[in-house]
């Protein structure tokens, strides 16, 4: 996969993550207080070093799950394994990422996993 498009889909996530923290930061006192706290720009990074389980709730499972996606998005970036489905070990179509950057797996195998599933 080439540089550019991880790159712009590390932008895409970034920008993910920090609407849900923004989300959080409005809803909470407290958690806006540490993320104002910080330095100019850093936002992002101290809100991710101080969330801990109780406040992940706060945000209701679907955006709590969504946070961790995106995070083991950005981890699998770090990692240059980005885009490579875990179960197939093929590469992600690049439109299934550009709706769903955070996407672990590719179509055929996220079908089965969810026929499996129900």
């Amino acid at each position: 996969m080439e540089k550019e498009f991880i790159e712009k889909m590390q932008a895409k996530l970034l920008e993910e993550k920090a609407t849900i923290l923004k989300s959080l930061s409005d809803q909470h006192s407290e958690f806006k207080k540490i993320v104002e706290g910080g330095a100019p720009g850093d936002e992002v990074d101290i809100a991710s070093d101080v969330i801990d389980g109780q406040l992940l709730e706060s945000l209701g499972a679907q955006d709590s799950q969504r946070l961790q996606m995106i995070n083991n998005a950005l981890d699998r970036i770090k990692q240059g394994r980005y885009g490579i489905c875990l179960i197939c070990k093929q590469e992600i179509p690049k439109e299934r990422l550009e709706s769903i950057p955070y996407a672990f797996m590719c179509v055929d195998c996220k079908s089965q996993d969810e026929r499996r599933n129900r």
